[in-house]
């Protein structure tokens, strides 16, 4: 009777310890040849992991940021998975089809996937003429570069993109107001071969009235919860490094990663201040002249 005791007892301990285990948000940076100012995948990464940790709201997240594929110890202990890049990391990195595999195995498990800004295009040479990556089924969606076949996104940058939420309720939604950017939100993104209808498990979160020449609702950040119990966020959003000083955008960014980790996304949305965006060393935070994707 003792032993069993002690045996439940020891349970009892093991089940409080791993309830206590921070959610590991997983950060992995491709390369870019953009210019400073934009993009800026590295200080982007940083910023992120340094939001995340020292939220005022949000306790017992720990990051790591990596710039090479990540080891098999880190891919098995992450919640979720943030790529920053030009383009879906996995195709500028090597092994493209190895590090897809290890992305699926992520996948099954139920790990999370968010995509920033250019980390949600493919490239036509990444594609099929039937558009079809495993994207489309973990995150829901992607930015489609001029160079693929089956559909074509819009990259350009607008002095002033208004960012609206949709009129869903939905938790990545919480603790931000419509906010107007110089960016470059991609437009046209594609969603899949239904007429480049959302699949019912994709929530759009936010439009933009674009372009200002022939205006419509354009989704530019969009959410799935898949059937492997899995969340996946993407927002093709900031070009510019300095619009990370938005609190809007920045709370709009966090609320996805911590969604997308299967943690609760407080009422207020996620809160963070960020005092200077050059302490994680960015080339440049000052607004250059774009140069094409």
């Amino acid at each position: 009777m003792l032993r069993l005791l002690a045996l439940l007892c020891l349970l009892s301990i093991s089940t409080v310890t791993l309830a206590a285990d921070p959610t590991h948000v997983l950060i992995v940076v491709g390369p870019t040849n953009h210019p400073p100012g934009t993009h800026e995948v590295i200080a982007s990464a940083r910023l992120m992991a340094h939001c995340l940790e020292h939220a005022d709201n949000v306790k017992d997240i720990k990051t790591t940021v990596v710039t090479e594929w990540p080891s098999e110890a880190l891919r098995q202990t992450a919640d979720t998975i943030v790529f920053s890049g030009d383009t879906f990391p996995p195709h500028r990195m090597g092994e493209t089809q190895q590090k897809l595999h290890d992305l699926k195995l992520m996948m099954d498990r139920g790990c999370g996937i968010v995509c920033i800004h250019y980390a949600t295009g493919i490239l036509g040479t990444d594609v099929g003429p039937d558009g079809d990556h495993p994207l489309l089924h973990w995150m829901g969606g992607y930015f489609a570069n001029k160079t693929c076949a089956h559909h074509q996104g819009i990259a350009r940058v607008f002095k002033e993109a208004a960012i609206k939420p949709t009129s869903t309720q939905h938790a990545i939604l919480q603790g931000w107001q419509p906010f107007t950017l110089h960016d470059e939100p991609y437009i046209n993104n594609y969603f899949g071969p239904n007429n480049n209808q959302p699949a019912d498990n994709v929530t759009i979160l936010a439009t933009s009235m674009l372009p200002p020449e022939a205006p419509k609702a354009e989704p530019v950040a969009w959410c799935i919860e898949r059937p492997d119990g899995g969340r996946g966020y993407a927002i093709v959003m900031p070009h510019f490094y300095k619009n990370w000083s938005d609190d809007n955008l920045r709370t709009f960014i966090l609320n996805g990663i911590v969604w997308s980790a299967k943690r609760e996304v407080p009422e207020v949305g996620v809160k963070s201040t960020l005092t200077d965006l050059t302490l994680f060393k960015p080339a440049s935070v000052n607004v250059v002249p774009k140069r094409p994707n």
